[in-house]
């Protein structure tokens, strides 16, 4: 089975792991931390905000199923990539959007899908979403991964994920896997 690797960063990567994995054709999601200069980084020293990480996830899906422009339109519904170092009360460098793209194709593709949707006017304030070449991915500590499976009566799930699902399944409904199975390497 041919696949290929996405490396996404929205906030906080619970949220999107979360919609991710429910979508057909997404083989595993890992969530984690790139971009920055620690070699082995941790939750506790990535939400310090100092290190130059995001959280992120990174999805290997089957191409032949669901292609990366489709994940990215999936990515834009998962969180707001118009606020700088934002999500929500989420707040610094390591809760960014940004896509860490593989490959020269990647990027022209995200460039062309980030320039439409600005286009098309659906937030009020531009696309801030940096757009960089994929470095180093650290997996997230093992608490970290599929958190919302385990947890989904936590309130911060309830709160902040649980709407953002919902939104997911009214915008992308056809995309969603029968059922979520439990992907957890990459």
């Amino acid at each position: 089975m041919q696949h290929e690797t996405a490396t996404l960063g929205g906030g906080c990567f619970w949220c999107l792991e979360a919609g991710f994995e429910r979508l057909r054709g997404v083989e595993a999601v890992v969530s984690g931390y790139a971009g920055g200069a620690l070699e082995q980084p941790s939750y506790r020293d990535v939400c310090r905000g100092d290190t130059g990480h995001a959280e992120v996830v990174q999805v290997r899906f089957d191409p032949t199923v669901i292609g990366y422009e489709t994940l990215l339109e999936v990515f834009f519904t998962l969180h707001d990539p118009t606020t700088r170092n934002r999500q929500g009360a989420d707040v610094g460098t390591q809760y960014r959007s940004v896509i860490f793209h593989h490959g020269e194709a990647q990027r022209e593709q995200a460039a062309e899908t980030i320039a439409r949707l600005d286009a098309a006017g659906l937030w009020p304030n531009p696309i801030v979403t940096e757009l960089v070449p994929a470095p180093t991915f650290h997996p997230a500590e093992p608490e970290h991964q599929g958190y919302f499976r385990r947890h989904p009566r936590q309130p911060y799930c309830q709160a902040v994920i649980d709407p953002k699902l919902a939104k997911l399944r009214q915008r992308h409904r056809a995309l969603l896997a029968s059922g979520v199975a439990s992907r957890q390497e990459v």
